[in-house]
C-alpha cells in the first residue's frame, strides 16, 4: 500500500517496524490495532509498504482513514530549538509587536511550506519557520512571530 508521511524527513518512518493505527480525528478512545511492517520503501514522494495481514486492496482500503501512531517514547530526543509539532497546540501565539494573534490549532503541510493555523479574532495562517517564527517558550506556552495583525 501507499502511505503519506508527515514525518521529517518523511522516510524516517520506516525506522517504525510496528505501525499502531488509528482511526484518523477518533482520539484516544478509537478502535486501533497493530501491524507489523513487513516491507516498505521510500520512492521519493510516498511510502510503499507490505503490512501484516494485509493481502489485497479491499484491506488496504480498509485503512485509508487512519493514521500512524508513534509512541512519544520511540521518538528521537529533539534538539535544541527544536520541537515536535504536537508539542506546540495550543500555545499562544503573538507578533514581534506583542499583538496576539490567537492559539496554534493545527499545521498546514503546503507543497512550498509549512505554516501554522492560527485561530483568534480571525485566523491566520503563519510559515512555520525563518524567519517568520522567532521564539518558542515552552514554559508559557507561548510562540513569538513576525506576522502583522492585518495580513
Amino acid at each position: 500500500m501507499r502511505v503519506q508521511s508527515y514525518t521529517e524527513p518523511p522516510e524516517s518512518l520506516l525506522q517504525y517496524r510496528h505501525w499502531r493505527l488509528r482511526r484518523a480525528g477518533a482520539g484516544e478512545q478509537a478502535a486501533e490495532r497493530t501491524l507489523a511492517v513487513l516491507h516498505s520503501q521510500w520512492d521519493g514522494h510516498l511510502l510503499r509498504v507490505a503490512l501484516e495481514g494485509l493481502q489485497d486492496r479491499e484491506g488496504a482500503e480498509a485503512l485509508r482513514e487512519f493514521e500512524i501512531v508513534i509512541e512519544r517514547e520511540a521518538l528521537p530526543a529533539v534538539a535544541a530549538h527544536e520541537y515536535y509539532r504536537d508539542d506546540l497546540l495550543g500555545f499562544e501565539v503573538r507578533n514581534t509587536e506583542g499583538v496576539v494573534l490567537g492559539t496554534l490549532q493545527h499545521f498546514l503541510a503546503t507543497p512550498a511550506i509549512t505554516v501554522m493555523v492560527v485561530s483568534g479574532e480571525r485566523e491566520y495562517t503563519v510559515p512555520a519557520g525563518p524567519p517568520h517564527l522567532k521564539r518558542v517558550d515552552l514554559e508559557r506556552r507561548e510562540i513569538e512571530v513576525d506576522w502583522p495583525a492585518d495580513f
